[in-house]
């Protein structure tokens, strides 16, 4: 999952280095935070959170097919 995550960001913004994937595991939850630099944070959540709330959905997909919940946390 985190995998995906990380590429999808490194693909939206200008400084993919800075992009940090972590990952920890809740009882039935997988909560995955995103860092990315400051000035790439707008091209993550995109207008009216659009791109934030597709990638939401694509680990809700991924997290169901293991029985699982996930949430995704972006970080400043």
């Amino acid at each position: 999952m985190e995998e995906l995550v990380a590429h999808i960001a490194r693909s939206l913004v200008d400084n993919a280095d800075a992009v940090r994937v972590s990952r920890s595991d809740d009882n039935d939850t997988v909560i995955i935070e995103l860092a990315v630099a400051p000035e790439d944070l707008g091209k993550v959540i995109g207008k009216q959170g659009r791109t934030a709330r597709a990638m939401r959905s694509l680990l809700a997909a991924l997290a169901t097919r293991e029985n699982r919940r996930s949430r995704l946390e972006i970080v400043e």
